[in-house]
């Protein structure tokens, strides 16, 4: 049985690139730098950049990273607009909480998810 996540591995292409996005544009604490393995703190559960991994290219699917903001998500959506993250189409609701789509430096599938008001 599981009892929760451990790590996240992300591929990336350009370490630095991946770094700067992870740490300075999502705002995450940089716990180790390296040129094949990065990591991150997300809140408790590490995220690994994985330079070792080939990157997906242009194809779709697989792994989703969802990201939980601390304040609302509409003002995290236009703090990462800001910072240069384009979002792919509109935050889509949902009976369970809305999500906003958005890509990495490296291509990866992000969302961010904030739950229903109660």
């Amino acid at each position: 049985m599981a009892s929760g996540v451990a790590t996240v591995w992300m591929p990336v292409e350009d370490m630095s690139r991946a770094l700067k996005f992870y740490g300075e544009t999502l705002g995450l604490k940089v716990k180790s730098e390296g040129d094949d393995w990065s990591e991150l703190d997300a809140n408790g559960v590490s995220i690994g950049l994985n330079g070792r991994e080939e990157t997906h290219g242009e194809h779709t699917g697989g792994a989703v990273l969802t990201l939980q903001p601390d304040g609302t998500l509409y003002d995290e959506l236009v703090r990462l607009t800001d910072a240069g993250v384009t979002f792919v189409g509109e935050v889509s609701e949902h009976p369970w909480g809305r999500i906003a789509a958005f890509k990495d430096s490296e291509g990866n599938d992000l969302q961010l998810f904030e739950p229903p008001s109660e």
